[in-house]
C-alpha cells in the first residue's frame, strides 16, 4: 500500500477541522500527522473560556499520536480558514521540533485546500530547544 501524500494528509486535516471545538472564535483548525508506517493521526483545536487553556490542533494531534505509541513522523498538515493556511504557533513549533524534527509541513486554506504551501519543521524553528537534561530521551 502506498504511503498517503500531501493531498490525502491535507484532506484528513480538513476533516479534522470540522470537529474543532471553537465556540468563542469559531476559528476551526485541523492537523494531521503522517507516521513513518503510513498512518494518519488527526487533531483539531479545542477552546476554553479561559483562553490560556485552549489547545492547538497540532498539539492535539501530536499528543494523541504519542500516547497511542507513534514516535516517527514524516509529515504534518495544518489547515485553517486563512489564505495559505495557518502557521503553527511557537509552542507547536517547539513540540514538532522535538518529536518530528525531520517532518515536512504542509499548510492550506481549509476552504480551498488545493493550494498547498510546503515547509519543513526544522525550517520553522531552526534554533529549537533540544536535548533537555534529565528528560530521559
Amino acid at each position: 500500500m502506498a504511503r498517503p501524500g500531501k493531498a490525502e494528509l491535507i484532506a484528513a486535516a480538513v476533516a479534522a477541522s470540522r470537529r474543532a471545538v471553537a465556540p468563542y472564535s469559531n476559528f476551526h483548525v485541523g492537523a494531521a500527522l503522517l507516521t513513518r508506517d503510513g498512518r494518519i493521526i488527526t487533531g483539531a483545536n479545542v477552546e476554553s473560556a479561559s483562553y490560556g487553556l485552549t489547545c492547538c490542533a497540532e498539539r492535539i494531534a501530536l499528543f494523541k499520536a504519542l500516547t497511542e505509541g507513534h514516535a516517527h513522523f514524516v509529515a504534518v498538515a495544518v489547515v485553517a480558514p486563512v489564505a495559505g493556511g495557518a502557521m503553527p504557533c511557537g509552542a507547536c513549533r517547539q513540540l514538532l521540533a522535538e518529536y518530528a524534527p525531520m517532518a515536512n509541513l504542509w499548510t492550506a486554506d481549509s476552504r480551498n485546500p488545493r493550494r498547498i504551501r510546503a515547509f519543513t519543521v526544522r525550517g520553522l524553528l531552526p534554533h529549537a530547544f533540544r536535548d533537555v537534561p534529565g528528560r530521559g530521551r
